[in-house]
């Protein structure tokens, strides 16, 4: 049996076709990023357009064509162009406060302003192009995305979904009932209470410690120290109370002397009195 080789004439064209076939394939670029909790970060750096959305969210789907094309400009304005599944990234919807689906963010180096322009590739290009979002007021460092308060507000978020996450899968795999879910819960939530009351207590004992677990050291340096401040506000009571002896004496000292005083004037007055009724009787 005579195996015949192929002709390499034939063979290196049908190659070279295949090779401009796959590399525009290997070569696409995604021009649409991703983000989540894990890689947020990275848009604190440069310029970006992040985009809050839904899949079950009609308005969210209609934007999604044009947010696309408007991606596959992003590099030659110079900017990332983002989107963000909030029912994936709990987290991110809490730390950006989303109230409203769609919901589209610019950010500037760290700085975020909200866009609420039109919603069309040009509109979205003319607003990256002639900077538009610097006529935007910026949101205050207070509700960044990388402030404590969004912080907490992420972690709140995150507990809400897993808790929806339990709840669903006690009601639908478990076969729990709806009202039996919600007394799971309830009493986790007591018993939560009632061990974080408990990790509170033992903290403020260790920090501030009762008097039964106190030192006689401490408690004998504590008495002294009451003594000698008793003993201080004594002599200064004494010592008020024997300057208000010397004013009360001084006043009536003065009063002595007016009352003197009075009564000499009293004794002229009756004796000129009495002297120039002898003088009438005479003449």
């Amino acid at each position: 049996m005579i195996i015949v080789a192929p002709s390499t004439d034939k063979l290196c064209p049908l190659a070279v076709a295949l090779c401009l076939m796959v590399l525009p394939v290997s070569a696409k670029r995604e021009h649409l990023k991703v983000v989540t909790d894990a890689n947020w970060e990275e848009i604190l750096a440069g310029e970006w357009m992040i985009e809050f959305f839904a899949p079950w969210c009609p308005a969210c789907q209609q934007l999604q064509p044009v947010w696309n094309e408007f991606a596959e400009w992003g590099e030659d304005l110079g900017v990332n162009i983002a989107k963000v599944d909030v029912t994936e990234q709990p987290g991110l919807s809490g730390r950006f406060i989303i109230t409203a689906l769609p919901t589209i963010y610019h950010c500037k180096d760290g700085v975020f302003r909200r866009y609420q322009g039109a919603r069309t590739k040009d509109d979205f290009m003319s607003f990256i192009d002639e900077k538009k979002w610097q006529s935007i007021e910026p949101i205050s460092s207070w509700f960044g995305p990388s402030s404590l308060l969004m912080n907490m507000m992420s972690a709140l978020f995150k507990l809400s979904m897993f808790i929806r996450q339990c709840h669903n899968y006690l009601t639908e795999q478990v076969g729990i009932p709806v009202w039996g879910s919600y007394v799971i819960f309830a009493l986790a939530t007591l018993f939560s209470g009632l061990v974080l009351g408990l990790v509170l207590v033992f903290i403020a004992d260790f920090v501030f410690p009762s008097r039964r677990f106190s030192s006689s050291a401490y408690y004998q340096k504590k008495h002294a120290v009451e003594k000698a401040r008793r003993l201080q506000q004594l002599e200064e009571e004494q010592e008020a109370d024997g300057e208000e002896e010397e004013e009360d004496e001084d006043e009536y000292g003065g009063r002595e002397e007016e009352w003197q005083r009075g009564g000499a004037a009293e004794d002229a007055v009756r004796r000129r009195v009495v002297g120039g009724g002898e003088e009438e009787e005479d003449t």
